[in-house]
């Protein structure tokens, strides 16, 4: 597997004060957890190309836009303009993502695939080809803060062997309820990435919990 990477949440940052919220942090991070959500495909609604471009004026870190939306093929020149680096879509939304993929690449963007706890590996298996990285949701998406999901690891199994036997550079991402007990579970699946929104912005020290949820994942490596 590659190396760790830690991508936190910016759901459960401080609206108020984003660019001071990242800025402690963004040199010990690996990229940053964008969940745009619209209210239609999920029951909640975060923030959209504003907040990203005006972010994007803070820092230059990546960039990993997760599109929670009924529609997303339809802005991601939009998001490109904003700033971000790569853009993951449900499954769910796009079952046949062969044209988003390509659109996606053909401006410059990452492309990633996401799955929801419900839905089974096999609905992307056959466009594992065209993602950088494919997204396991721990949690039902749409809300911060959800107790992580267990029953999803065998998910997460299944990729890595696919990934592997197929000798794929596509990164694997958890994301939901990633805590220093469970993201050392995730890890021992094939996860690689790993998405931490209340465990870091909700820590007293954001820093020390970045680093105290990277040291927890490298002792079962």
């Amino acid at each position: 597997m590659k190396p760790a990477r830690i991508a936190p949440s910016l759901l459960a940052a401080d609206f108020a004060r984003l660019a001071e919220e990242v800025q402690p942090i963004e040199r010990e991070i690996d990229m940053l957890h964008l969940d745009v959500m619209d209210g239609h495909f999920v029951p909640n609604i975060s923030f959209g190309l504003p907040v990203i471009a005006s972010l994007r004026r803070a820092t230059s870190v990546y960039f990993d836009c997760h599109l929670m939306t009924t529609n997303p093929d339809i802005y991601l020149e939009n998001f490109k303009e904003a700033g971000a680096d790569l853009v993951t879509v449900h499954i769910e939304v796009v079952p046949r993502p062969t044209d988003v993929a390509k659109e996606a690449r053909q401006i410059g963007l990452d492309f990633g695939l996401v799955l929801s706890p419900p839905t089974p590996f096999a609905a992307v298996e056959p466009f594992m080809e065209l993602t950088d990285l494919l997204l396991v949701m721990s949690v039902h998406p749409g809300f911060g803060g959800q107790s992580f999901m267990p029953e999803v690891l065998p998910k997460v199994e299944a990729a890595r062997k696919f990934i592997d036997s197929h000798a794929l550079s596509v990164d694997i991402q958890i994301d939901g309820g990633i805590t220093t007990q469970t993201a050392p579970l995730a890890r021992q699946a094939g996860a690689d990435v790993f998405v931490a929104g209340t465990a870091i912005f909700r820590d007293p020290d954001p820093l020390g919990a970045v680093r105290r949820l990277r040291n927890a994942i490298e002792t079962v490596e």
